[in-house]
């Protein structure tokens, strides 16, 4: 008895250039280059954060991203950061937040702790 082929709503594996990974805000399977590779790192105080990997060279566990707002969101709500980080205590997602704005240009505003490097001291 021969298994009938039924074909998926995903693109097959072979059909997409490279490495395949999936976004963990909508769920969708894209190539690793079109999607933004996250990891567990530390805020600005120290506390554990998602934070971006865009170079994706950071050790550890990832977990991948489409680079826009709506993903994101998908991601917060569903608190899939935690799970495919595997990550059980809170997790801030600010980092990444700030980053896909600033990707937007909608950059936020610098915090006053922030150095200007562009005058020589």
């Amino acid at each position: 008895m021969a298994r009938e082929h039924i074909p998926s709503a995903c693109p097959e594996p072979s059909s997409l250039p490279g490495p395949v990974r999936t976004c963990v805000g909508c769920r969708k399977r894209a190539a690793k280059n079109e999607l933004v590779r996250v990891t567990v790192g530390s805020d600005a105080h120290g506390h554990p954060a998602v934070v971006p990997d865009p170079a994706a060279t950071a050790p550890g566990r990832g977990a991948h991203l489409h680079p826009t707002m709506e993903c994101y969101d998908l991601a917060v709500r569903r608190k899939a950061f935690g799970r495919a980080l595997r990550v059980t205590t809170g997790l801030s997602s600010a980092p990444v937040g700030e980053y896909l704005g600033s990707a937007d240009g909608t950059a936020p505003h610098p915090r006053s702790t922030d150095r200007d490097w562009s005058s020589s001291s």
